[in-house]
């Protein structure tokens, strides 16, 4: 019973957050709820193997180019979430941007229209991710397709962590309907994850120790800043600013990736 629960909980994430395809009626009640932000990191892994594992086939039988391999690999998480995350990016990129208070960056937000600093934040975010994945895939072929399985169980742990901890900017909307179904405990099953992925590494990869561990770091730091950053401008968090927090956490582990790879060629 307790393994149904946990895989009706994942399927909610892969209805809510993905374009997978998953045909079936689940009831959003409580337990329900509570399972889905359990597996908020194992959501992410699957994503990031689907990406980990398409790499691998591309890279090891066709003849594409590591330019072609990086648009892949850039392309494909928007791909398999529609963008869902970037829109929530761009809304809160106007909303930051705009030098209101509060409650008008609330307003800001929830306008369906996309502002010049929603367009110009966005073309930042995905031209730095795209550089920052081809260098590391010209200069760092150890170990990629590993790397890009486990970007996204960070970036979802950090969602989830921050729509259990923080609190909300309203009281409504699909973030808050999470939110007052959960608790702080819950987040320990965070933890299992990590473990299994830093004995994985430990015991097969163990060159990749130092990119987890500063994965660790850079986590827990930007989820800090985050999260005391939307209670400042916004007054807690929304579903926005968990999209914002998923395509900023992406973007700056796939920087830690590419100054590793940097250091390692002078």
């Amino acid at each position: 019973m307790k393994i149904r629960e946990y895989l009706l909980g994942l399927m909610i994430d892969l209805q809510f957050f993905s374009t997978l395809p998953v045909h079936r009626s689940i009831n959003m009640d409580r337990l329900s709820i509570r399972r889905a932000v359990m597996m908020f990191p194992f959501f992410g892994l699957i994503l990031g193997v689907i990406n980990g594992l398409i790499f691998i086939i591309l890279s090891e039988w066709t003849p594409l180019s590591p330019l072609a391999l990086s648009f892949v690999i850039w392309i494909l998480p928007i791909l398999l979430t529609g963008g869902i995350h970037l829109d929530g990016w761009m809304d809160t990129s106007d909303a930051f941007f705009s030098y209101q208070d509060k409650e008008k960056r609330l307003e800001i937000m929830k306008d369906p229209r996309a502002g010049a600093f929603a367009v110009i934040s966005v073309i930042v975010l995905l031209a730095s991710r795209f550089l920052f994945i081809y260098e590391s895939l010209v200069h760092t072929i150890f170990g990629m397709a590993v790397i890009i399985a486990i970007i996204p169980v960070f970036s979802r742990s950090v969602m989830g962590c921050l729509m259990v901890l923080s609190a909300s900017a309203k009281e409504e909307g699909m973030a808050f309907y999470f939110k007052k179904h959960t608790e702080p405990r819950l987040l320990l099953s965070y933890l299992i994850p990590f473990l299994l992925m830093g004995l994985g590494l430990l015991m097969l990869l163990p060159e990749l120790l130092v990119i987890f561990l500063s994965f660790i770091t850079l986590t827990v730091m930007a989820g800090y800043w985050i999260s005391r950053q939307t209670v400042k401008l916004f007054g807690g968090m929304t579903g926005d600013t968990l999209g914002a927090s998923v395509e900023g956490v992406e973007v700056l582990l796939w920087m830690a990736v590419w100054l590793s790879a940097y250091i390692g060629m002078q």
